[in-house]
């Protein structure tokens, strides 16, 4: 990390002259001060996903995936600094970071969405992978990769993330429509690619699944 300070003062004529400082001593010490950013950096977005989500500026179901990742997130990058802050609490006054609604979303621990309950131990963590999968398993499916290959190893990992989230019930539509299409890749050579018709059914099934997923955390 860097700063520039000037070297004196200048005229209209010239130009003030820099030079850098450095903020960090060492590595370590620059690491420390990059751990430090990245946790306000997650605060401060997940107080303006929870502004926006307030002024009904994000729909529901898109909300629940981000919080839901900004809390784990914010989990990783806290344990990174508690040496030296042993409450983000004292981080947040210390750096003058004013956003209340991200530190009550920190300390119940789930989307606003989520009622209590359910977002104990792993499930925040669960719930976060699996719609980060589901995103990205339908991103890489409209940016016409359509192999095999490319596509099973998230959708397996997909699937195995909602087989060990307690809450969904063992009949899971969404659950089914995934593993029918796990069926079908098992049938294909891992170069084999997906035809316009099995891609278009494909996102069909994935945006279904992942509306039902949305509605069975909102019911819970």
């Amino acid at each position: 990390m860097f700063a520039q300070i000037p070297q004196g003062q200048t005229d209209s004529n010239n130009p003030v002259l820099y030079e850098e400082v450095k903020l960090s001593k060492s590595a370590r010490e620059r690491e420390k001060y990059d751990n430090m950013a990245e946790l306000y950096a997650v605060i401060n977005t997940l107080q303006s996903l929870e502004k926006a989500y307030i002024k009904d500026a994000v729909q529901p179901k898109e909300y629940t995936g981000a919080c839901s990742k900004l809390l784990v997130q914010y989990k990783a990058a806290f344990k990174l600094v508690q040496g030296d802050f042993s409450t983000v609490e004292q981080f947040m006054k210390k750096y003058r970071l004013d956003c209340s609604a991200a530190l009550e979303r920190i300390k119940e621990d789930r989307p606003i969405t989520i009622k209590d309950g359910i977002s104990q131990g792993n499930t925040s963590k669960a719930i976060a992978d699996i719609v980060s999968l589901f995103i990205t398993v339908m991103d890489t499916l409209r940016l016409e990769i359509r192999a095999m290959d490319k596509l099973q190893p998230d959708l397996k990992e997909l699937m195995e993330t909602m087989n060990r989230l307690s809450i969904l019930p063992r009949d899971f539509e969404g659950t089914q429509k995934v593993k029918k299409w796990l069926d079908i890749f098992d049938e294909m050579s891992a170069s084999e690619e997906l035809d316009d018709n099995q891609v278009r059914q494909i996102l069909f099934d994935l945006d279904s699944a992942y509306n039902a997923f949305n509605r069975i955390l909102h019911d819970h």
